[in-house]
């Protein structure tokens, strides 16, 4: 039964019972017939104009309830672009409000959902490639060599160490994916020691001494004199260099200069740089380089190119300091990756 009938019936019941009451009391001599008449008519009177009022004043109330239970079966068949509009009574106007902001939520709701779950095909795809093209080298090469196809011993040298290289590629897929899927969870908390940065810069410099040894770069490294304690974890910060480091050296052509350098800005935070002078990006790829996976190598070449994994897990590591990272490059002039970290008891 719906409200209107509800409230239609208790009206009917309300006048039946006066009526009811007036007969009862006529009936033992309480009223006059006159009084009776009379009584009867106004409570007749009074109750169609009940009946009139009770019509008009339910019609916005029973439009509010048509629209939002249209609405929901709108949002049950996945549509979440429509709106209750605001009519009827106060309390109708506030569950509307209500009902829209559900409504909203459950939109941005799905649309992430949506945006995950084409994440995840997206994620599953690159990994599947970066395992398979390692996978495939290594089968090749370990097969030529069970098969004795190879007699020469250098060039037997030269598989195994190709051999190494794929496997130790994979261990850093692995590793990358693990403490990706860690920041994803909110694993990694925070929990600052708080440190120098010069001598973290100065220790990651030389792990990459080889390959800047390798390309002839010329690194200038700017530090400024009494450079303050920085709220960080230094592993973490060393992550971050690794990658935005390697970046840069694998970008840098032979010959030219790399250069980091510390900034302090307003005495509250302090801008860590590193500056190469590669082929620099198109606006496009600014925009998109720091997500999962997106390289500016599409070919995928396995000497060139990373996993692409190594920014965003670097702007992961910074959003946990509460830090900001960025990208400052124009196509054909290098480019200069950014990154900031709060001075210590800031």
């Amino acid at each position: 039964m719906k409200l209107r009938s509800y409230l239609f019936l208790a009206n009917i019941i309300s006048v039946g019972f006066i009526l009811f009451s007036l007969f009862y009391v006529y009936d033992h001599m309480k009223l006059t017939k006159e009084d009776f008449y009379l009584l009867s008519s106004v409570t007749i009177g009074a109750s169609l104009l009940s009946f009139i009022i009770h019509f008009i004043v339910m019609h916005p109330v029973q439009k509010s309830l048509r629209l939002i239970r249209e609405q929901a079966k709108r949002i049950s068949e996945g549509d979440f672009q429509g709106e209750v509009p605001n009519i009827g009574p106060k309390e109708f106007k506030a569950l509307a409000v209500q009902f829209n902001e559900m409504n909203e939520k459950l939109d941005e709701s799905f649309r992430k959902i949506t945006q995950t779950e084409s994440s995840r095909r997206e994620l599953v795809a690159n990994v599947s490639h970066d395992l398979r093209t390692p996978l495939a080298s290594i089968q090749s090469y370990v097969e030529a060599l069970q098969d004795d196809v190879i007699q020469d011993k250098n060039k037997k040298n030269e598989y195994l160490n190709t051999i190494q290289m794929e496997t130790k590629r994979l261990g850093n897929l692995i590793e990358d994916l693990f403490h990706l899927s860690r920041l994803d969870a909110g694993a990694d908390h925070f929990e600052p020691e708080p440190s120098y940065i010069d001598p973290i810069i100065i220790e990651t410099l030389q792990g990459f001494a080889i390959q800047i040894e390798e390309k002839g770069l010329d690194v200038s490294v700017n530090i400024p004199d009494n450079s303050p304690k920085l709220s960080m974890m230094p592993n973490k910060i060393i992550r971050v260099l690794q990658n935005l480091i390697g970046n840069a050296i694998r970008h840098s052509p032979k010959g030219s200069t790399l250069e980091l350098s510390i900034k302090n800005i307003d005495g509250q935070k302090v801008l860590v740089s590193v500056k190469d002078e590669g082929e620099g990006l198109p606006t496009e790829e600014k925009e998109r380089i720091f997500e999962r996976f997106y390289r500016t190598d599409k070919s995928r070449n396995r000497y060139s190119g990373g996993s692409g994994l190594g920014l965003a897990i670097a702007k992961g590591i910074i959003d946990l300091h509460g830090g900001e990272i960025g990208v400052d490059s124009e196509e054909g002039k290098g480019s200069r990756f950014w990154f900031t970290l709060q001075l210590e008891d800031q």
